[in-house]
């Protein structure tokens, strides 16, 4: 499914990537939060100062620089993520011919740099360069945009690809409330973490699909455009 794509500005990409050798690349609930405002902060055309922002919210949970801090979102438009221990899912746009390639770069280093740190690791933290396939046709948009959000049900039903969900309401449940997602955005409403995304300019249908039962019907229907 996923190979090396030219990209173009104004189109939408599916961009996924995991830890080097298969490894763990989210351990904790830190580390989530981390890569999670990564993503916002590293969304701007200013180079990208993380210590000066930390310093300013040092013993506040990571979550309170999303109230406080605001970047141009020049870069990218965020449509969908979803994170994962060993990988990580983006339904995205770039603004400009180079600006996916830039915002990666400051996203990959800054996480790479904070996880070398934290747990006195050497070396590459990502598998190589991140995979991008190109999202072109409306159908195929659903179907990624369900593909990502429905990869998190491997943490609580590891079989469902093979025997589909046993339980919707538990399922549904754990969706609304992964916060390392950006299905509870579309689902329950705003919360902070929604300033990742660019949901102003989501196309209206990402804006409906917001039912897990339509995740799998869309997932069902998109294997087709894989085939």
């Amino acid at each position: 499914m996923y190979r090396e794509t030219a990209l173009v500005g104004g189109e939408t990409y599916h961009i996924f990537n995991r830890g080097a050798h298969k490894g763990e690349i989210f351990t904790c609930r830190d580390d989530y939060e981390r890569f999670l405002v990564l993503l916002y902060l590293a969304n701007s055309s200013t180079s990208l100062h993380l210590s000066n922002i930390l310093k300013k919210y040092g013993g506040l949970s990571l979550i309170s620089i999303f109230e406080g801090e605001e970047v141009d979102q020049s870069l990218v438009e965020i449509y969908a993520y979803c994170l994962m221990p060993n990988h990580f899912h983006l339904v995205i746009k770039p603004l400009a011919e180079h600006s996916l390639p830039l915002f990666m770069k400051k996203l990959a280093t800054a996480y790479s740099m904070y996880f070398n740190t934290k747990y006195e690791h050497s070396g590459v933290v990502f598998q190589g360069p991140y995979k991008s396939k190109h999202v072109g046709e409306e159908a195929y948009f659903r179907y990624i945009f369900s593909y990502v959000h429905l990869n998190a049900l491997d943490l609580v039903d590891p079989g469902w690809k093979v025997h589909g969900c046993k339980d919707i309401r538990k399922a549904r449940d754990f969706f609304n409330s992964y916060r390392y997602s950006s299905f509870p955005d579309y689902s329950i409403g705003e919360r902070l973490e929604r300033k990742i995304l660019s949901f102003e300019h989501a196309p209206p249908f990402l804006k409906e699909m917001n039912d897990l039962e339509e995740l799998f019907k869309y997932l069902e229907q998109g294997q087709s455009l894989i085939q």
